[in-house]
C-alpha cells in the first residue's frame, strides 16, 4: 500500500466539501425553477421572504428556507439589516426562464429526476438488468423543456442548415420523420415554418405521443402526424427525403437494428440528421470533457440502464463519436459528416446519406 500524500487528502477533502454544497444547491435550483421564485425573484427589488412568497404565490415559511440556501450558496444577496433577498442580474441572465435558450435552471431538473431511481439502479448494480422509461416518471416533461433549449431554439439558425439545401427543400416541400420524437417539439416547430412539407413523428411513449397528438390537433397542424411506434421495426421503405434523430440512438435496445430501419427509410438521395452526446469513445479523452462527470451519471442512472432494462446493449450516453459512426457505417451509410456548433458543447450533429 502506497503511503498516504496528506496534502492531497486534504485537497480531495476540500474539493469533495464542494461537491457536495453544489450537489445540494442544484437541488435547490430545481425547487427555484419548478416553483418560478427564480423568474419572479428577476422583476423584484431587494424584497423580504414575505413579499417574494406573497408574489410568488407559495408558502413564506419554504420560501425563506430556500432563500436561506440560496444566500450561503451565493446565489442571492442579503441584506440582514433590511431583512431583504436579491436576485443580481448576472444570476437571473442564466436562472430564469426569459434568457432561454441560456436557462441552465432547465438542466438542474435532471439531477432529482435520476436519484428517484437510485434504489432501483443499486438492485440492478447487484443482480444485472435496469430500470425502464416507466419508472422516470417526469422524463418526457424534463426532456421536453430541455429540448425546447438545445434543439427547438436551434433549428433554423444552427442545425436544419447542416443539411444540404435544408431550408431550401423544407419550404419546398420533402417528407420529414423524427424518431424517438418524444412530446414532438422540434416536429411543431418545423411544421408550422414550413407548411408545404409533411411531417411524422414515432415514439415508443404512449403518454408522450398522447400529449403531442394532442397538441397537433389544438394547433390545427394539418402536415404534422404522431404515431406510437417501436422504431427497431419501422418497415418503411425509401420514403423519407429527411430522417431525424434527436438524442435518440444511444438509448435504443438495438441500435444496429434502428439505424438500418433508418437507412431501409430514407430516401436514396435523402439526408438522415442525428444528434448524439459529444463523447469521444475513450475514457482517457472524455477526462477533459467540460460536462464529463454528469453525462457518465446520466448514462449510468438512465440512458444505460433503459437500454439494458430490454435486454439492450446497454450503449451509454458517452458511447461516443468514433462508435457511433462505426455504427453508422455497418447499417450501409456511406457518408458522414460530423458537426460541432459552438452553442451546443453537450451534442455533436451527424449529417449522413447513403
Amino acid at each position: 500500500m502506497s503511503s498516504l500524500d496528506e496534502e492531497k487528502a486534504e485537497a480531495f477533502s476540500n474539493r469533495y466539501i464542494e461537491l457536495l454544497n453544489g450537489s445540494a444547491m442544484i437541488l435547490m435550483t430545481s425547487l427555484g425553477h419548478q416553483t418560478g421564485l427564480f423568474d419572479v425573484m428577476a422583476n423584484l427589488p431587494s424584497s423580504t421572504s414575505d413579499e417574494i412568497a406573497s408574489k410568488a404565490d407559495l408558502n413564506e415559511r419554504y420560501v425563506r428556507e430556500w432563500l436561506g440556501a440560496m444566500v450561503t450558496g451565493k446565489f442571492v444577496n442579503y441584506d440582514p439589516n433590511a431583512k431583504t433577498y436579491y436576485l443580481p442580474p448576472e444570476h437571473s441572465a442564466i436562472l430564469t426562464r426569459s434568457v432561454s435558450p441560456d436557462n441552465l435552471a432547465v438542466s438542474s431538473q435532471w439531477i432529482p429526476l435520476l436519484g428517484s431511481v437510485e434504489s432501483k439502479i443499486i438492485d440492478a448494480f447487484k443482480n444485472g438488468g435496469g430500470v425502464p422509461y416507466s419508472e422516470f416518471k417526469k422524463f418526457h416533461k424534463v426532456m421536453a423543456e430541455e429540448s425546447l433549449q438545445t434543439v427547438v431554439s436551434a433549428l433554423h439558425e444552427h442545425i436544419l442548415p447542416l443539411v444540404p439545401n435544408g431550408i431550401k427543400i423544407l419550404d419546398e416541400g420533402i417528407d420529414v420523420l423524427d424518431i424517438g420524437c418524444g412530446s414532438g417539439y422540434a416536429l411543431f416547430e418545423m411544421a408550422k415554418t414550413y407548411p408545404n412539407s409533411k411531417f411524422s413523428g414515432l415514439d415508443i411513449s404512449e403518454e408522450a405521443i398522447t400529449k403531442a397528438q394532442t397538441l397537433t390537433k389544438k394547433e390545427g397542424l394539418s402536415n404534422l402526424k404522431f404515431e406510437i411506434k417501436d422504431i427497431s421495426n419501422l418497415n418503411i421503405i425509401e420514403n423519407f427525403d429527411l430522417i431525424t434523430a434527436f438524442d435518440v440512438i444511444h438509448d435504443q435496445r438495438a441500435p444496429n437494428k434502428v439505424l438500418k430501419e433508418i437507412y431501409g427509410a430514407l430516401k436514396a438521395d435523402g439526408t438522415f440528421l442525428m444528434q448524439d452526446i459529444s463523447g469521444t469513445s475513450y475514457l482517457e479523452k472524455d477526462v477533459d470533457h467540460i460536462l464529463g462527470p454528469l453525462l457518465y451519471a446520466t448514462s449510468t442512472m438512465h440512458c444505460m440502464t433503459v437500454s439494458l432494462s430490454q435486454g439492450g446493449e446497454g450503449l451509454g450516453t458517452m458511447w461516443g463519436v468514433k462508435t457511433a459512426e462505426e455504427y453508422i457505417k455497418n447499417a450501409g451509410f456511406s457518408s458522414i459528416i460530423v458537426n460541432e456548433l459552438e452553442h451546443d458543447p453537450m451534442n455533436v450533429f451527424f449529417v449522413i446519406s447513403k
